[in-house]
């Protein structure tokens, strides 16, 4: 007996094994995730960055369409309702991130592998969406270092500080949720964890 499938069926099933490419990398905030994620793409051209879309305003040292898609409330409601992102939440209980779903669907059908630097609802999204994903924590050492780059960091104020620290202990709770736990105390072996995980 022969079974016809739909071509949409079909569909289904080839952009479900491209998500096996995909590593979302996750963590509190100041942790270094940005900064791992551009030592990778600086010797891995070939990997995809997804990215994101967020309501927040620009820092002096952020390029739109490079760092993250800076847009308003009004279009990130758009956005919502064309059903344009593969996951999105707001974050620190002020502004709104998301994934946009057709760019990264390019990169994955052209056969790259793609990293997406996430908050930890988004991450929890994709590994309801996506379970054949790879998902990595990026932890502190100690909460305290968590605190010292926050502060170091300087971009917040601190009101906002006070709420991403507050964030921060909740998302440590969940990093067992996660396929791997890379602790970010050395920069370098961090990086290189991370890429043996993403070419393993």
């Amino acid at each position: 007996m022969v079974l016809l499938y739909p071509p949409f069926a079909i569909q289904i099933v080839q952009v479900v094994s491209m998500y096996e490419n995909v590593t979302v990398i996750a963590g509190p905030t100041s942790v270094g995730k940005s900064t791992i994620v551009a030592e990778i793409l600086a010797t891995h051209p070939d990997i995809y960055y997804s990215v994101s879309a967020t309501t927040r305003s620009i820092r002096p040292s952020e390029i739109d369409g490079k760092d993250y898609h800076f847009i308003t409330d009004a279009e990130f409601d758009e956005l919502i309702a064309k059903d344009g992102f593969l996951e999105w939440a707001k974050v620190h209980e002020l502004y709104r991130y998301g994934t946009l779903t057709a760019p990264l669907l390019d990169a994955l059908r052209a056969g790259k592998k793609a990293i997406l630097q996430i908050d930890l609802q988004g991450a929890l999204q994709i590994r309801n969406k996506l379970p054949d994903a790879t998902f990595i924590f990026i932890a502190p050492p100690t909460f305290g270092e968590l605190r010292k780059r926050l502060d170091d960091r300087a971009t917040e104020s601190e009101a906002e500080k006070v709420l991403r620290l507050r964030t921060a202990e909740h998302e440590l709770q969940a990093e067992n949720e996660f396929d791997y736990i890379v602790v970010n105390d050395d920069l370098q072996q961090a990086v290189a964890e991370v890429v043996k995980i993403i070419y393993r």
